[in-house]
């Protein structure tokens, strides 16, 4: 959620009363100055009202913001600032209703700085990159030291694999406010994404040094580098976590950053004590039964008949390759050995394809998939194919294969099939235990909320494998396992094995994905900049003795 309001904030809400209008006698001659009256009237309360709807969004209390605009917008349909507001609490709930409504306070206000920019994010978050730079750069050219819009830009080159080009954004930021959190936080994750961890570490200490989101500084900062002996920063970290009046948000940045450094140090039952803390911190809430009926869909809908069926849909490009699996799986892992082929690129996790999902109404709430798919004609089909390839082509336009490493495209298998028939779909399989552990000790947002504890996130995991198993049916052969356990047992031979799989000559680049450049932004980054270690495997008995409900949940899937 985006819990910014621009400063022009004073153009549209004045402060204090609105007085109390003085009405004239009934007068014809002053029907015209009556009329601007009550016009001046409404345009008061709407502003004083809007300024509650402010107050309400700042305190995440997002239903009464909405009710709130949407009251003023019901006198005043495209009053640019309520549609603004209304923008701000759809974002990272509904992206697409956001992009409506800031769209729609940018026809109203055409130059507002603020209102560009705020698209421009809705469009980073969504991975339409061209779209999010566009908005970004125009803010700029309007307000060229609005440091929210250089670091704005900087994020979306950083997750652009560009993180080059959002150093000096950075550095223009920082220049011009040296501690503002965005510049100092994303200066360290540009510098992280070019491998350049020492600079990174620099950055963030001097961050903490002059608190300046201290919590947010100290969780980066230890993701950086892998500890091997105490750090001066674990006490440092607990004391933090002792100072009154902390934000849920820093006190979970706190426990998972003290958990990291524990978990470096072996002490693992302590660190999984600050995990189980930060968990408790997020208080995410997970409803397996609606999630058990989406899946439930998923198998009744995408069937071998209707595939049969409709033969001749979407366009046959190999270009698209979906990895899939779990989080923390090794997508990442297996991403970079196949983007160092020279023929390959790797685009990073991409929202397209679920955007396209919820559009048609595949979505976890939805009661019925027979309606959506219906609608998914021929001609549908590869219209819809043909947008996404021109999407992946903005990316590497001469690639040969460009992969997106969406995790939870798993559950669209049946979709992206039905767009592409012959792109390649690369399952990263990982020992169940080891997988979901590795997940749990990690921040994740409100959209996995399956990861707010142990047995939720077992109960998932049968799900997630229950799904898979129905698309091996489906599909029989088409699909690539790349199993975690081999890939780090022998990783020359299962190298080869993604590499014959996606139809390309071997390269021996793909055995050094480690020194490919480019940018990382999933919370694999660290690893992802070492060669392949073993460590990682059967790492769950560490944490045996905490762990019982997750072993529970999984049930006969804890030995897979």
């Amino acid at each position: 959620m985006n819990n910014r309001l621009p400063p022009a904030w004073a153009k549209h809400l004045k402060s204090g009363p609105a007085p109390k209008p003085r009405l004239p006698q009934a007068n014809p001659t002053l029907a015209k100055p009556l009329v601007r009256a009550a016009n001046d009237v409404r345009a008061q309360a709407d502003d004083q009202l809007l300024m509650q709807a402010y107050e309400h969004q700042q305190a995440n209390r997002l239903a009464e913001a909405q009710d709130i605009c949407l009251e003023v917008l019901s006198r005043t349909p495209n009053h640019p600032l309520a549609l603004y507001i209304m923008g701000t609490v759809y974002l990272g709930y509904d992206d697409e209703a956001a992009l409506r409504y800031f769209g729609r306070a940018i026809a109203e206000e055409p130059t507002n700085p603020y209102y560009h920019l705020s698209l421009g994010e809705a469009y980073g978050k969504l991975s339409e990159f061209a779209a999010a730079i566009k908005h970004i750069q125009y803010a700029l050219e309007v307000q060229p030291d609005l440091v929210e819009a250089l670091c704005a830009l900087g994020r979306v080159y950083t997750q652009f694999d560009k993180p080059d080009l959002a150093l000096p954004l950075y550095e223009k930021a920082l220049k011009v406010n040296r501690d503002h959190p965005k510049a100092r936080l994303g200066m360290a994750a540009a510098l992280t994404g070019l491998g350049r961890m020492d600079e990174a570490g620099v950055y963030l200490k001097e961050t903490i040094e002059r608190r300046v989101d201290v919590a947010a500084a100290y969780y980066e900062l230890v993701q950086s580098r892998k500890f091997t002996e105490e750090p001066l920063e674990l006490q440092s970290i607990l004391r933090e976590l002792g100072s009154p009046g902390l934000k849920s948000e820093a006190v979970q940045s706190f426990h998972y950053a003290a958990g990291k450094v524990l978990n470096d140090l072996k002490r693992y039952a302590e660190a999984f004590d600050h995990f189980n803390k930060a968990k408790q911190a997020e208080g995410y809430k997970f409803d397996i039964d609606q999630y058990r009926r989406f899946i439930d869909l998923t198998i009744e809908t995408f069937t071998p008949d209707l595939f049969a069926m409709r033969s001749n849909y979407g366009n046959p490009s190999e270009v698209p390759v979906f990895v899939v699996g779990m989080p923390r799986s090794g997508t990442t892992l297996t991403e970079q050995i196949c983007a160092s082929h020279p023929e390959v690129h790797g685009a990073g996790e991409l929202s397209k394809l679920r955007r396209v999902a919820n559009a048609i109404g595949l979505q976890p709430s939805a009661r019925d998939f027979n309606k959506p798919v219906m609608t998914i004609t021929e001609g549908l089909s590869k219209t819809l194919a043909e947008e996404h390839l021109s999407y992946l082509r903005e990316r590497a336009p001469v690639a040969q294969r460009i992969v997106d490493k969406m995790p939870h495209n798993f559950e669209l298998i049946g979709l992206l099939s039905l767009l592409f028939p012959n792109a390649r779909i690369i399952h990263c399989r990982r020992d169940a235990i080891d997988n979901c552990v590795s997940c749990f000790v990690l921040p994740f947002s409100s959209a996995h909320s399956y990861n707010t504890n142990l047995r939720a996130l077992g109960l998932y995991y049968r799900e997630y494998d229950r799904l898979m198993r129905h698309w091996d049916e489906v599909f029989p052969d088409r699909i690539f396992e790349n199993r975690y356990e081999m890939l780090v047992d022998d990783q020359e031979a299962q190298s080869r094995r993604l590499i014959d799989y996606l139809g390309l000559p071997w390269d021996d680049a793909c055995l050094r994905f480690f020194d490919r450049e480019g940018a990382v932004t999933t919370p694999s980054r660290w690893q992802v900049r070492q060669p392949i270690y073993k460590s990682s495997v059967k790492r769950w008995k560490n944490f045996e003795g905490e762990i019982a409900p997750l072993i529970e949940a999984l049930g006969d899937l804890a030995d897979s």
